[in-house]
Protein backbone atom coordinates (compact mmCIF):
# COMPACT_ATOMS: atom_id res chain seq x y z
CA UNK A 1 0.00 0.00 0.00
CA UNK A 2 1.14 3.53 -1.22
CA UNK A 3 0.93 6.21 1.62
CA UNK A 4 0.30 9.36 -0.07
CA UNK A 5 1.07 11.61 2.07
CA UNK A 6 4.68 10.27 1.93
CA UNK A 7 5.18 10.06 -1.52
CA UNK A 8 3.36 12.83 -2.97
CA UNK A 9 4.91 12.11 -6.14
CA UNK A 10 2.43 9.37 -6.46
CA UNK A 11 -0.17 12.04 -7.49
CA UNK A 12 1.56 12.52 -10.96
CA UNK A 13 0.87 9.26 -12.18
CA UNK A 14 -1.68 9.51 -14.87
CA UNK A 15 -2.90 6.04 -14.27
CA UNK A 16 -2.91 5.50 -10.38
CA UNK A 17 -4.50 2.16 -9.33
CA UNK A 18 -6.79 3.20 -6.34
CA UNK A 19 -6.70 0.18 -4.67
CA UNK A 20 -3.07 0.39 -3.99
CA UNK A 21 -2.93 4.07 -2.03
CA UNK A 22 -3.92 4.94 1.47
CA UNK A 23 -3.85 8.81 2.98
CA UNK A 24 -3.40 9.32 6.34
CA UNK A 25 -3.13 5.48 7.01
CA UNK A 26 -6.91 4.85 5.71
CA UNK A 27 -7.35 2.98 2.23
CA UNK A 28 -9.68 3.41 -0.18
CA UNK A 29 -12.85 0.57 0.89
CA UNK A 30 -11.62 0.97 4.67
CA UNK A 31 -14.75 1.31 6.98
CA UNK A 32 -15.21 5.26 7.56
CA UNK A 33 -15.28 4.62 11.44
CA UNK A 34 -11.66 4.14 10.92
CA UNK A 35 -11.44 8.01 10.12
CA UNK A 36 -9.42 9.15 14.05
CA UNK A 37 -12.09 11.27 16.01
CA UNK A 38 -9.46 13.48 17.26
CA UNK A 39 -8.54 15.00 13.88
CA UNK A 40 -11.74 15.03 12.54
CA UNK A 41 -13.30 18.75 13.35
CA UNK A 42 -16.23 18.90 10.65
CA UNK A 43 -18.68 16.25 9.22
CA UNK A 44 -21.14 16.72 6.09
CA UNK A 45 -23.95 14.43 6.01
CA UNK A 46 -27.63 14.15 5.39
CA UNK A 47 -28.83 14.21 8.53
CA UNK A 48 -27.99 18.12 8.09
CA UNK A 49 -30.32 20.29 7.06
CA UNK A 50 -28.80 23.62 8.18
CA UNK A 51 -25.18 23.98 9.23
CA UNK A 52 -23.87 27.15 10.33
CA UNK A 53 -19.76 27.89 10.71
CA UNK A 54 -16.94 28.83 9.25
CA UNK A 55 -13.11 30.60 10.41
CA UNK A 56 -13.03 31.33 13.82
CA UNK A 57 -16.90 30.05 14.04
CA UNK A 58 -17.99 27.19 15.80
CA UNK A 59 -19.66 24.79 13.32
CA UNK A 60 -23.60 24.22 14.25
CA UNK A 61 -25.57 21.55 12.70
CA UNK A 62 -29.29 21.40 12.67
CA UNK A 63 -31.36 18.53 11.47
CA UNK A 64 -34.76 19.27 8.74
CA UNK A 65 -36.90 19.57 12.40
CA UNK A 66 -34.10 22.39 13.30
CA UNK A 67 -33.08 20.39 16.66
CA UNK A 68 -29.71 21.11 17.25
CA UNK A 69 -27.36 18.14 16.43
CA UNK A 70 -23.62 17.24 17.95
CA UNK A 71 -20.77 17.00 15.88
CA UNK A 72 -20.48 13.13 17.41
CA UNK A 73 -24.31 12.45 15.95
CA UNK A 74 -23.12 13.82 12.67
CA UNK A 75 -19.96 11.86 12.65
CA UNK A 76 -22.23 8.80 13.37
CA UNK A 77 -24.18 9.41 10.63
CA UNK A 78 -21.95 10.17 8.48
CA UNK A 79 -20.08 6.91 9.35
CA UNK A 80 -23.13 4.85 9.01
CA UNK A 81 -24.34 6.07 5.85
CA UNK A 82 -22.76 8.97 3.35
CA UNK A 83 -20.84 12.41 3.60
CA UNK A 84 -17.52 14.25 3.94
CA UNK A 85 -15.41 13.71 7.08
CA UNK A 86 -13.04 16.86 7.45
CA UNK A 87 -9.97 16.69 9.28
CA UNK A 88 -7.79 19.25 11.51
CA UNK A 89 -4.71 18.42 9.12
CA UNK A 90 -6.26 19.52 5.83
CA UNK A 91 -7.34 15.76 4.22
CA UNK A 92 -10.62 15.22 3.62
CA UNK A 93 -12.51 11.45 3.50
CA UNK A 94 -15.76 11.18 1.45
CA UNK A 95 -17.65 8.30 2.39
CA UNK A 96 -20.18 5.96 0.92
CA UNK A 97 -22.45 3.80 2.28
CA UNK A 98 -20.01 3.66 5.51
CA UNK A 99 -16.92 3.40 2.78
CA UNK A 100 -14.15 5.79 2.24
CA UNK A 101 -14.63 6.08 -1.21
CA UNK A 102 -12.45 9.26 -1.62
CA UNK A 103 -9.53 11.04 -0.59
CA UNK A 104 -8.89 15.69 -1.05
CA UNK A 105 -5.78 16.63 0.02
CA UNK A 106 -5.16 20.36 0.44
CA UNK A 107 -3.65 23.64 2.76
CA UNK A 108 0.46 22.88 3.49
CA UNK A 109 0.14 19.47 2.22
CA UNK A 110 0.64 20.75 -1.17
CA UNK A 111 3.82 22.47 -0.64
CA UNK A 112 5.16 19.89 -2.19
CA UNK A 113 4.38 21.25 -5.39
CA UNK A 114 5.22 24.71 -4.56
CA UNK A 115 7.87 24.47 -7.72
CA UNK A 116 5.23 24.28 -9.94
CA UNK A 117 4.86 28.03 -10.37
CA UNK A 118 2.87 28.23 -13.61
CA UNK A 119 -0.19 26.40 -14.94
CA UNK A 120 2.27 25.34 -18.08
CA UNK A 121 4.74 23.46 -15.46
CA UNK A 122 1.72 21.98 -13.73
CA UNK A 123 0.98 20.99 -17.09
CA UNK A 124 4.36 19.54 -17.72
CA UNK A 125 4.53 17.69 -14.26
CA UNK A 126 0.82 16.24 -14.12
CA UNK A 127 -0.04 15.78 -17.83
CA UNK A 128 -2.78 17.15 -20.38
CA UNK A 129 -5.84 16.76 -18.80
CA UNK A 130 -8.65 14.47 -19.92
CA UNK A 131 -11.05 17.52 -19.28
CA UNK A 132 -9.89 20.89 -17.94
CA UNK A 133 -12.37 23.57 -16.95
CA UNK A 134 -11.44 27.33 -16.32
CA UNK A 135 -13.00 28.93 -13.33
CA UNK A 136 -14.19 32.36 -13.21
CA UNK A 137 -15.44 34.82 -11.33
CA UNK A 138 -16.78 38.50 -12.64
CA UNK A 139 -14.91 37.73 -15.57
CA UNK A 140 -11.73 37.17 -13.78
CA UNK A 141 -9.93 33.73 -13.95
CA UNK A 142 -10.02 31.92 -10.67
CA UNK A 143 -8.27 28.91 -12.07
CA UNK A 144 -8.21 25.49 -13.67
CA UNK A 145 -9.91 22.15 -12.24
CA UNK A 146 -8.00 19.51 -14.44
CA UNK A 147 -9.53 16.47 -14.74
CA UNK A 148 -7.39 12.81 -14.94
CA UNK A 149 -9.84 10.27 -15.46
CA UNK A 150 -6.98 7.27 -15.21
CA UNK A 151 -6.39 8.22 -11.57
CA UNK A 152 -9.73 9.20 -11.05
CA UNK A 153 -7.76 12.51 -9.53
CA UNK A 154 -8.49 16.25 -9.81
CA UNK A 155 -5.73 18.90 -9.72
CA UNK A 156 -7.42 22.16 -8.90
CA UNK A 157 -4.28 25.01 -9.93
CA UNK A 158 -5.18 28.93 -8.48
CA UNK A 159 -4.32 31.13 -10.69
CA UNK A 160 -4.52 34.12 -8.12
CA UNK A 161 -1.73 32.29 -6.72
CA UNK A 162 0.24 30.32 -8.60
CA UNK A 163 0.10 26.98 -6.95
CA UNK A 164 -1.96 23.58 -6.57
CA UNK A 165 -4.48 24.13 -4.16
CA UNK A 166 -5.82 20.82 -4.16
CA UNK A 167 -5.60 17.23 -5.36
CA UNK A 168 -8.97 14.79 -4.78
CA UNK A 169 -9.14 11.13 -5.72
CA UNK A 170 -12.36 8.77 -6.03
CA UNK A 171 -15.62 9.33 -7.31
CA UNK A 172 -15.79 13.31 -6.87
CA UNK A 173 -18.11 15.28 -9.33
CA UNK A 174 -16.40 15.09 -12.88
CA UNK A 175 -13.35 12.55 -12.16
CA UNK A 176 -14.87 9.72 -13.35
CA UNK A 177 -15.36 10.92 -17.16
CA UNK A 178 -17.90 12.16 -18.86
Amino acid sequence: MIEILDNLDVLYEPHLDLTTVEMGGIALGAPANRVPRQSITEAQSSIVARYRGGTDVDSEYYDADGRRLTLDEVLGHTAESDGFLYCSDKLTYKVRASTVVGFAIYGSHLTHYAHLTSYEELLDAFGRPDRAHEGEAYGDLMGYDNYYWGAQKRVRWDAWDDRVSLINLGPFEGNTGP
